[in-house]
């Protein structure tokens, strides 16, 4: 009998005479409607909010306590209530009666004596609308939930591509997890630092700024295709193994490139991972590589991952080299603006030293196994 009556129309019934109550009432329940009774606007809004909700309310005008029209007022400011339809009974057929019900929210105006037939006629015309509004409202919220979780389904799905390239470039590399982790912070700090600044106020948007954040670490994605007696050689590269080196750029932007056909789109969440790989060498007066690009010529992206990539190659232990302290980074940064770096970027970097420098402490790198270092050098040196 329950799942029968849950299908059943609930008519909240408001009025605080009994001899109008009874006809309403009676005429509803030979219709089949079920129906609750409050003699009082406080005793309405109680009754309103209690499950299940009415899916429509019969509300007199003239009440004691609280009028109808306060009433009605009320359940249109509760998002519980808001959408159940308000159907005002009353004696009074001013025009002016009628606005002030239509102002306060409600959906028609009925006065009395009633007729039955008028009233089911009625009641189902407004029951027939707020399903059809119900079913758009759910539809879209529906809709919106879908959208809601691919999207992050596709942000989880461009996390993880950019995570598993980044991975495959780390095992490659003698450079640790927490340089790739620091550099993304750095260059999230920087960027964030001239957002809204001209002439960066254009391209650095939340969404650009989170997108070079993820971007990041595919910075030197390109290594995977260096020699490991190059990569990995302690000392200095002559001029031959610095010219291969250099081609982790192209090889980089290369495999990228490969990741976004194979995704089916030209312009795609990789773009300035594309970006900061194949640019992340260039110098601000042009005597980078691959290209030469010079100025504003090189994106912001990769001007950003520089100046990132720099400090943090300095700060950091190689086989090939001591770190630098904190102070000494600093000053070639400063020395290496308008020549290395964007002037502007590094007078930002300047501003954000001290954050620079926790970021570093932070996701410091552990010390470094030397006898396992011996052993991979071993391995690919054959001594």
């Amino acid at each position: 009998m329950q799942a029968i009556d849950s299908h059943r129309p609930l008519v909240l019934v408001v009025d605080d005479a009994p001899d109008s109550i009874e006809p309403i009432v009676d005429c509803l329940h030979r219709a089949d409607f079920r129906t609750r009774i409050a003699t009082n606007g406080s005793r309405a809004l109680q009754l309103a909010n209690s499950r299940p909700l009415p899916d429509l309310i019969l509300l007199d005008v003239t009440m004691p306590d609280l009028d109808g029209y306060e009433v009605c007022r009320r359940l249109m400011q509760n998002p519980v209530t808001a959408n159940i339809p308000v159907i005002f009974l009353t004696i009074r057929n001013d025009e002016l009666d009628e606005q002030l019900g239509f102002d306060a929210g409600a959906v028609d105006y009925i006065t009395k004596p009633i007729s039955p037939p008028l009233v089911l006629t009625r009641i189902r015309n407004h029951l027939t609308l707020k399903a059809a509004s119900d079913f758009l409202r759910d539809r879209n919220s529906y809709l919106e939930h879908e959208v809601t979780r691919r999207t992050r389904e596709l942000s989880l799905i461009q996390d993880a591509t950019i995570v598993a390239m980044a991975s495959l470039a780390e095992t490659r590399d003698n450079e640790t997890g927490n340089h790739i982790r620091r550099t993304q912070l750095y260059l999230r700090t920087l960027a964030r630092h001239l957002q809204g600044k001209p002439p960066y106020d254009a391209e650095l948007t939340d969404e650009n700024i989170d997108l070079m954040y993820k971007s990041a670490p595919l910075h030197d994605i390109g290594k995977v295709g260096i020699p490991d007696r190059i990569l990995l050689k302690p000392g200095k590269l002559d001029p031959a193994e610095f010219a291969v080196m250099q081609t982790h750029t192209t090889l980089g932007r290369d495999a990228i490139s490969k990741a976004e056909t194979l995704f089916g789109v030209s312009a795609s969440f990789l773009r300035f991972a594309k970006e900061i790989a194949y640019s992340h060498q260039e110098k601000w007066n042009g005597s980078g590589y691959p290209l030469g690009l010079a100025g504003e010529r090189i994106p912001l992206s990769a001007r950003l991952m520089a100046v990132a990539d720099v400090y943090d190659a300095l700060i950091s232990k190689r086989v090939y080299k001591a770190a630098h302290s904190h102070a000494e980074a600093v000053e070639i940064l400063r020395d290496g603006s308008g020549s290395h770096f964007d002037p502007q970027i590094i007078d930002a970097f300047l501003e954000l030293q001290a954050d620079f420098q926790a970021i570093a402490q932070r996701f410091a790198d552990a010390e470094p196994d030397a006898e396992r270092d011996a052993e991979r050098r071993r391995q690919v040196f054959g001594n």
